[in-house]
């Protein structure tokens, strides 16, 4: 990237279910200054009012010159990033945000997938740094993602691509919220991990005794949470919980590698915090389920380096590339 735009601070947004959150990014990724605001989900105005008042406060705290405005939402944009066509956590549904944020800041703007966003940040500072084709996988209450190739970010031909959620791993397995039954965040999420732990609390309330000291008689309390806790202090279920999790994790990444032939797959997303537990059953999956498998490279599967902060930082650098560009 090169011109002046190469050279500025830019403003990161990361917009979740409960949080709008935005920082003051420097061009070698460095988060100057942070902001945050309360999302009021349930509301367009209200959502881009808050929005409007973290871009605001950062503006007003930084005092320089800024490149632009970048947001990652969680969601489904356009190929254009003009249209949110449809947000799970969000009131968005077929909304032009682009076109109502450009008017109301009245600065050089991206918008586009927080998953894009957080692929992007780990290709230009992060564990994919280089990479001629890296795969992000978030994990969280579900699974998204995104594709950097040669140098680009790849939204898809509609802008959907990177939904690695909701490939259909186990046929009539467990309903998924999109609709579908046995997609591949319905075993390989931190849904996953509480639902399956759940599951066996309701059958041997035995096995899951010290699961269930932490939230007391009834299974219904356990989360993916007390499970990445419980393994981290070494219960035995709930490390082969998250040994499950990882080998879903591992066939899926067979399977993408499969389709796309990855350099590397990082690894992001709340989930993530499991690293080698969860990390090292899915590399051992992996390599038993790659197709080719002693044949042909896979691709390396590393956790992410940027952690929370990679939508905002990720979202930053997309909006100085487009203005590097002409496309802001």
């Amino acid at each position: 990237m090169t011109g002046p735009a190469a050279e500025l601070p830019a403003l990161g947004i990361d917009i979740g279910g409960t949080k709008v959150a935005g920082g003051v990014v420097a061009p070698d990724g460095t988060i100057l200054a942070t902001a945050r605001r309360a999302t009021p989900g349930s509301s367009v105005s209200s959502t881009e009012d808050a929005i409007a008042a973290v871009v605001d406060e950062l503006a007003e705290a930084h005092g320089g010159e800024l490149v632009g405005v970048g947001i990652g939402a969680a969601g489904w944009f356009d190929r254009t990033g003009d249209t949110v066509l449809f947000s799970p956590h969000l009131a968005w549904r077929n909304s032009s945000l682009r076109k109502d944020l450009t008017a109301r800041l009245q600065r050089p703007l991206w918008v586009g997938n927080d998953a894009n966003a957080a692929a992007w940040a780990e290709y230009r500072y992060g564990a994919a740094r280089g990479a001629y084709l890296a795969l992000m996988i978030t994990l969280g209450t579900g699974i998204g993602g995104g594709i950097v190739l040669d140098g680009r970010l790849r939204p898809g031909a509609h802008g959907v691509a990177g939904e690695w959620g909701h490939m259909r791993v186990v046929p009539d397995g467990r309903l998924c919220p999109c609709g579908n039954r046995g997609c591949w965040e319905q075993y390989a999420s931190g849904t996953a991990l509480g639902q399956t732990a759940r599951e066996v609390a309701r059958t041997s309330p035995a096995a899951a005794a010290l699961l269930l000291e932490r939230v007391g008689p009834d299974p219904d309390g356990l989360t993916g949470e007390d499970v990445a806790r419980a393994a981290a202090q070494g219960d035995p279920l709930a490390l082969e919980l998250v040994t499950e999790v990882g080998v879903w994790l591992g066939q899926g990444i067979a399977d993408l590698a499969a389709v796309l032939d990855p350099e590397v797959v990082v690894i992001g997303g709340g989930v993530s915090k499991l690293g080698e537990m969860m990390l090292g059953p899915a590399r051992e999956r992996l390599d038993r389920a790659l197709p080719g498998r002693g044949y042909r490279p896979g691709p390396r599967v590393v956790a992410a380096e940027l952690g929370p902060q990679a939508g905002i930082v990720g979202a930053a650098d997309l909006v100085r590339q487009a203005v590097s560009e002409g496309t802001a």
